[in-house]
């Protein structure tokens, strides 16, 4: 097991080490970080990827609905072209990404993950005069996909079907040496959150999951708010913004545009 990344999917499946340990080792904390305690991200496998696909008829899942909390406000986002801030340290979403889940079965056993999507091979920049995003050039190289496991991973359905389900310890950076477990994007890039529900069966083993896609939580990654209006709105819809409460100063700085006032999508 020790040539096998902590951070993989392949670790999380591997047979010899069952759901409750691996999680266990990949814990969601905000105390200080090591590597082997990291957030719980991993690395994901194209062809497990594919093979967990094939299974998604697995009773466990067949009756599975999945609803997006704070849909209204995720929506108005949307109409402006939602932006994510992205630091070196991590930055986490806002709005957060949070869902509802029927359909479960009870007393089966669930895992809830989340990973992003480049959405396209280009890079943007916005256009004050237009006030619009505009393809810049082609993307930067596509980064190692990373995998965000829920802090109550694994549990059973009964659990996650009484609760509603908040992915808010993820956090975004751009820095491609993270150690951290950090979620990785490249600035000036679009992405799409996709929520992954891995079902277990009697012996421990992952063996199946089914995939869930909401179009209007598709965001650009950014370094400065670039659309004004984004930054009124996050102002005026995140309690933290307001008066800048319990916010950071790099925080406030990006709101107002502070750094970079005349030129912030320079803010690589």
């Amino acid at each position: 097991m020790s040539s096998v990344n902590r951070f993989s999917i392949e670790y999380l499946l591997s047979e010899d080490v069952k759901p409750t340990k691996r999680l266990r080792e990949n814990v969601d904390s905000d105390d200080e970080v090591v590597p082997s305690k990291a957030s719980k991200l991993c690395e994901i496998s194209p062809r497990l990827q594919l093979n967990l696909h094939e299974k998604i008829l697995h009773p466990a899942l067949r009756n599975v609905v999945v609803s997006l909390e704070g849909s209204a406000l995720w929506k108005r986002f949307h109409t402006l072209g939602t932006e994510m801030i992205v630091t070196k340290s991590g930055r986490r979403m806002f709005p957060t990404l949070q869902i509802t889940v029927k359909g479960l079965l009870s007393t089966a056993t669930y895992s809830f993950m989340v990973d992003f999507t480049c959405i396209d091979n280009k890079r943007y920049r916005y256009s004050f005069h237009q006030s619009k995003w505009m393809v810049a050039g082609p993307g930067d190289a596509e980064l190692p996909s990373r995998l965000h496991v829920h802090g109550d991973s694994p549990a059973l359905g009964d659990h996650w079907m009484k609760q509603v389900i908040a992915f808010d310890k993820i956090k975004l950076t751009n820095n491609q040496l993270d150690q951290n477990g950090h979620v990785i994007v490249n600035s000036m890039h679009r992405y799409q959150p996709n929520i992954h529900i891995i079902v277990s069966d009697a012996s421990g083993d992952y063996v199946c999951k089914n995939t869930f896609v909401f179009p209007e939580t598709t965001f650009m990654a950014v370094t400065a708010y670039q659309n004004h209006r984004i930054t009124e709105l996050k102002i005026e819809s995140n309690p933290f913004a307001k008066g800048f409460r319990e916010c950071e100063i790099e925080e406030i700085q990006a709101l107002a545009g502070l750094r970079f006032p005349f030129s912030p999508f320079f803010l690589y």
